[in-house]
């Protein structure tokens, strides 16, 4: 049987999901696997919902986007668009998403309230393996609010869900970041992926 692992990211403009697809692709390709990857951006630029389609295979892919139910992994940059994207992850697959709400682009003072948790308690209910990432707590940690993206990996990395090891996407960091990030970069995704070994 061929490996085959098809990932959805799913965030909002400027969260760096974009990003995080190159570099599980760049893992993938050093690999040896074949990759096919498709964004779809709405309003990316203004915080809207950004969805990548991430597909990694030994054998061709015919197309790099999945219908419902065929995803091995969804990673949400923010809890209500994990919910978003749920309808894709296939049953027993692997959600990480971010534990902090970012609210909708369209939020109004009376929407302000939203805090994400009844998004969490909807992911905790669906029968996936649900892990949860404390973003701010490592962004702080390492420095910076730019390397949300890389934790998010590391902590998917470090579950086993992505087929890859922290040492190679390591590699595509640095392969794929430019050179003043890349500690910062490498920092994050070891910090994330220790926090998923510490006592809950």
């Amino acid at each position: 049987m061929s490996l085959r692992t098809n990932i959805i990211i799913a965030g909002v403009g400027g969260q760096g999901t974009v990003l995080a697809s190159k570099l599980v692709a760049r893992a993938a390709m050093d690999a040896g696997l074949q990759v096919r990857t498709s964004e779809t951006i709405g309003m990316a630029q203004r915080g809207g919902s950004v969805v990548s389609h991430l597909r990694v295979s030994e054998t061709p892919i015919a197309s790099p986007l999945m219908a419902p139910g065929m995803a091995d992994v969804l990673i949400g940059f923010e809890p209500g668009e994990a919910v978003r994207s749920l309808g894709y992850l296939r049953p027993g697959g692997t959600i990480v998403t971010n534990a902090h709400p970012v609210a909708p682009v369209a939020a109004s003072p009376a929407s302000a309230i939203y805090s994400g948790q009844s998004m969490l308690e909807r992911l905790d209910g669906c029968g996936a393996r649900l892990a949860i990432v404390d973003g701010d707590a490592i962004c702080a940690e390492v420095g910076s609010t730019k390397v949300l993206n890389v934790a998010l990996l590391g902590a998917a990395a470090a579950l086993g869900a992505l087929g890859f090891t922290l040492e190679q996407l390591e590699n595509a960091i640095r392969e794929s970041v430019r050179a003043r990030f890349v500690d910062l970069n490498i920092q994050a995704l070891h910090a994330s992926a220790r926090s998923m070994s510490a006592p809950a």
